[in-house]
């Protein structure tokens, strides 16, 4: 088991994980290169904010934020978010992810990552129909006012039922064996 899980596995049995998520997952190795910071979450997990300042550490050749620090701000909170969401018997996973740039970011970026009640249902009620589920989740990277739109990532999210996933997986593993020991 991971220290992050470990974490998360603590917070939730004090019921603190949303309190202090934003400062361990800042702190984080693999977050805190990214330059961002999570600036809110909500108890429940369906609202996260993020603030990428731009600094030294992360502005590009023409003065603008870099485009490889915008998307690894982003890339982790979908699926860490829709993880807090849903339970233990669900495993999510990054699928893919793209990013369309709009403008040259010269100023502090920020994103809001939010899953609504009905999104949540509709994951579930898919999962619990087809054993798994793949959909797109779209987040917008903004200006402070809003008024700005600096880029846009499509995160491609897998949810699956854990058994259903274990077992898909034990048959992955055996048709790979199957076929190295017919060689």
């Amino acid at each position: 088991m991971s220290i992050y899980a470990k974490l998360t596995e603590i917070g939730k049995k004090y019921h603190v994980l949303h309190k202090f998520f934003r400062p361990v997952f800042n702190w984080t190795p693999m977050y805190r290169r990214t330059t961002a910071k999570v600036i809110s979450v909500s108890e429940d997990f369906t609202f996260v904010a993020i603030k990428i300042p731009l600094s030294y550490k992360n502005k590009n050749y023409n003065g603008s934020l870099f485009g490889g620090s915008l998307f690894s701000a982003v890339d982790p909170i979908p699926m860490v978010q829709l993880t807090q969401i849903l339970d233990s018997r669900y495993v999510v996973w990054d699928k893919s992810a793209e990013i369309f740039f709009k403008r040259p970011a010269k100023e502090d970026v920020y994103a809001q990552f939010e899953f609504n009640h009905t999104e949540i249902a509709e994951i579930k009620e898919n999962v619990k129909n087809l054993g798994e589920y793949t959909f797109v989740k779209t987040t917008e990277l903004r200006s402070k006012d809003g008024e700005k739109l600096f880029c846009v990532v499509n995160k491609t999210l897998y949810v699956a039922d854990k058994k259903f996933y274990k077992e898909k997986e034990r048959n992955r593993s055996s048709i790979r064996t199957q076929t190295s020991n017919s060689f």
